[in-house]
């Protein structure tokens, strides 16, 4: 599974009839961008929890579909750089 962060819809028009009326999310990995199938409606700004593979198919909705990232889940709250400790407790060698 992986965290990543929704950036935007992808609007695609044209598609296989396997895709159905599926939505589809532009999500940030990092520094690269990919894109998702949301099965969970997901919204720019969100950070979410995605499986890829053929648990991504699965949760897309049939082990059929060609997908290989798909959105499962909408985190509450993650804070994806937590707070250092403080360094002004230094220990004093004597």
């Amino acid at each position: 599974m992986l965290i990543v962060k929704v950036i935007k819809p992808l609007v695609s028009t044209n598609r296989i009839p396997d895709f159905e009326h599926k939505h589809l999310q532009v999500v940030l990995d990092g520094s690269t961008q990919k894109v998702a199938v949301d099965a969970v409606g997901a919204k720019p700004g969100d950070w979410v929890i995605c499986v890829s593979s053929s648990a991504a198919r699965e949760a897309a909705g049939s082990k059929s579909y060609p997908s290989d990232l798909t959105i499962v889940g909408i985190i509450d709250h993650w804070d994806p750089d937590p707070p250092k400790p403080s360094s002004s407790s230094k220990e004093v060698k004597g």
